[in-house]
């Protein structure tokens, strides 16, 4: 990962923030422009190579321009939401799609052979669509091309989020705090506590939850299936949460605050509350620009329970291209509509709820989150296997 890397710290991370420190305000969006340039040219090129890291950014930089037509209730904006769709099909998911009408790659005229995933796509693909749709709806200034360009090009988060909104992250950008001092302890320390989450926590659980095959899975005990699966859920938590820690921290240096990621998801005591605190910035996300526009909670019973199912469908192909990130979409879909329809029926729990209420839901989320990690880390056949093995041995 690139934030577990020298070059990330000594090439980009620290020069870009002293540069940016000391430049005049009018300066400072381009040296974030620049340096987001060079970050995803350097870290393409090391990826994909040369001429693909080029195309990448010259594909990035096309989207960049096009935003500045967007205009409130234009149909400009739902060109560029267009494009940005098809940009994350081609890239991300054609050879997947192509594949469920010849599942045998040398029998698919369309498949591609030498496929690439440009740098961050799926984090900044959802930062363009919200600009297009926000600005359609007269949600947020266009603000100046450098400011834009700023915000969509700034190095720490664009690899794994969290995930920006304009109007949040330009006034930030436009109110640096002279107290630069206390920035970077705050970053520093941040940076620091995920470097060490990644490396004491993730890494150690990475030696352990590798990938399964189905051979290991029918040699296991059950007892053992079940410690690997949570293994992996804390795994999951604390690397994702790691990245947060340090693309938040990095962004601190510059003495801009980025959005939260993740507040303690798995003491959370039902699965609604475990969404509103895992992975925030896509949740929010999700809610304003699937959830809410699909008619929210505002809509007869029926319609809101597709409502949930379509957004979590979204969340889970946006993670994968894979029937299995499907299913795991899906998964949570059910469960959220389940508690949904749970709550209807009993409306107005004690407050405060018992102990062993909350114990309970704590123990039900934390046991079904872990499950359907199963149809995330396996393809779906593997996940078949693992689920049969764990019921019937």
């Amino acid at each position: 990962m690139i934030f577990t890397t020298w070059d990330y710290y000594l090439l980009f991370l620290i020069p870009s923030t002293i540069l940016f420190r000391v430049a005049s305000q009018r300066a400072r969006p381009w040296i974030i422009f620049l340096s987001g340039c060079l970050f995803f040219t350097y870290f393409s090129y090391t990826q994909l190579g040369g001429l693909v890291g080029a195309a990448c950014l010259a594909i990035f930089l096309w989207e960049a321009l096009v935003s500045r037509l967007y205009k409130r209730g234009s149909w400009v904006c739902w060109v560029g939401v267009t494009q940005t769709v098809i940009f994350l099909v081609l890239f991300k998911y054609r050879n997947f799609l192509t594949g469920q009408f010849w599942p045998a790659p040398a029998e698919n005229p369309l498949y591609w052979k030498h496929a690439f995933l440009p740098l961050g796509i799926s984090f900044f693909t959802f930062e363009f669509v919200h600009y297009a749709v926000d600005r359609y709806r007269n949600k947020t200034e266009e603000g100046s091309f450098s400011e834009y360009l700023a915000f969509i090009l700034f190095f720490p988060t664009m690899v794994a989020g969290p995930i920006k909104r304009y109007q949040d992250f330009l006034p930030k950008l436009r109110n640096i705090p002279a107290d630069w001092v206390l920035d970077w302890q705050r970053g520093i320390t941040r940076i620091f506590a995920g470097l060490v989450k990644k490396f004491a926590v993730a890494d150690v659980l990475t030696a352990y939850t590798n990938h399964l095959n189905i051979a290991d899975i029918s040699r296991a005990h059950r007892a053992v299936l079940l410690l690997w699966l949570f293994a992996y859920g804390i795994k999951i938590y604390t690397d994702f949460s790691a990245y947060s820690d340090i693309a938040i921290g990095s962004a601190r240096l510059f003495g801009i605050r980025v959005p939260e990621n993740f507040d303690w998801p798995y003491l959370r005591t039902n699965i609604a509350d475990f969404w509103r605190h895992w992975h925030m910035s896509l949740t929010n996300w999700l809610i304003d620009y699937i959830y809410i526009p699909l008619g929210g909670s505002r809509v007869r019973s029926g319609r809101v329970y597709a409502n949930v199912l379509v957004t979590m469908l979204v969340s889970g192909i946006w993670h994968g291209a894979g029937v299995n990130f499907i299913v795991w979409g899906l998964t949570h879909g059910i469960m959220l509509a389940v508690h949904r329809a749970w709550r209807q029926f009993f409306p107005n729990p004690p407050e405060p709820a018992p102990l062993r209420s909350r114990l309970s839901g704590w123990f039900l989320t934390f046991v079904c989150v872990n499950l359907a990690w199963a149809f995330f880390c396996m393809d779906m056949r593997t996940a078949i296997f693992f689920f049969r093995k764990l019921l019937i041995g």
